[in-house]
């Protein structure tokens, strides 16, 4: 066994610092530099629930991809995200998009991530219509703009909580609590700041949330996007298997999720495993790391 985690070290180590140097690069190109200016905080500081949650790509990812499908469930989100966005075509671009603003409004120093999220919310300002249903909405809807915020922090917070190390009540509300000045900043007013919260937020959707093809598109799509280098893949498929599991059992019978799509009980361990080790492994270029030196911290800070 320990020969096999070693391999495993081996073979993803080197794609784990790749994809986080790619993820920095902005969409105009330039790069994010999170090492810089000395000195500059971040939303939120470094011994922070979030720092620690955030540095995982395997709870970015399961827990992006959970979040994700619970936002589809919506039906205004669900016609906003998919006729004003690029996902459909260049899923990748969009992921890697998406990765970076989480980073930035983490990890980034205050003044850039203020203004990537003024940039963002004149963004929403322009995305408008209405669903098939003939139902008004735009991306810049506080209701909306909760609904997304509670639901990625939902997918970031349990996918730590059951694939890296349990959180405990305490570390969810802290994790909840410290979304409080991003949401602000996005337009989320009222957001849920605890485990409760959320939880009472996702219950109130019962008689809104609704199937659609496209949550299955969606899937689909997340399967075969080239998101993790070819030798990788099937962890990419077992990872996405892990966000399913971790909608709600309510709303996974409401789409129409399943048990074929969700993990046997015998993958969840091998699940486990790649939480725990992303977890352990520090990459020299993650905007964790390079966050730390900006606030002159020791690299390994989060790691220790």
């Amino acid at each position: 066994m320990a020969g096999h985690v070693g391999g495993m070290t081996v073979l993803v180590l080197p794609f784990l610092d790749a994809l986080a140097r790619d993820l920095v690069r902005a969409e105009e190109g330039l790069a994010v530099d999170f090492s810089r200016p000395a000195g500059e905080a971040a939303l939120v500081p470094p011994d922070s629930v979030s720092w620690r949650i955030f540095r995982n790509p395997v709870a970015l990812f399961v827990g992006g991809v959970a979040a994700v499908i619970l936002e589809l469930a919506d039906p205004a989100v669900r016609t906003g995200v998919w006729e004003h966005t690029s996902f459909r075509g260049d899923p990748v671009t969009r992921l890697r998009r998406t990765g970076l603003a989480a980073m930035v409004t983490v990890y980034g120093p205050r003044r850039t991530a203020e203004a990537m999220i003024a940039r963002i919310g004149r963004r929403h300002e322009a995305v408008r219509g209405r669903t098939p249903a003939g139902e008004a909405y735009t991306a810049s809807d506080p209701a909306l703009l909760v609904w997304v915020h509670a639901t990625a922090s939902f997918g970031f917070a349990e996918a730590y909580d059951r694939y890296v190390r349990p959180l405990g009540g305490e570390g969810f509300d802290r994790f909840y609590a410290e979304g409080r000045t991003s949401a602000r900043l996005y337009g989320a007013v009222g957001a849920p700041l605890s485990r409760a919260a959320v939880a009472a937020l996702i219950d109130g959707e019962r008689e809104r949330l609704e199937a659609s093809p496209i949550v299955f598109e969606f899937l689909d799509i997340m399967r075969r996007a080239p998101v993790f280098p070819a030798p990788l893949r099937p962890l990419q498929r077992l990872m996405i298997r892990a966000a399913v599991d971790l909608v709600p059992a309510w709303v996974r019978d409401r789409l129409g999720l399943g048990p074929a799509l969700g993990l046997r009980p015998w993958q969840r361990p091998l699940v486990r495993a790649a939480g725990a080790l992303a977890d352990r492994v520090m990459l020299p270029s993650s905007p964790a790391v390079q966050s730390c030196l900006r606030l002159g911290l020791p690299a390994d800070y989060l790691y220790r």
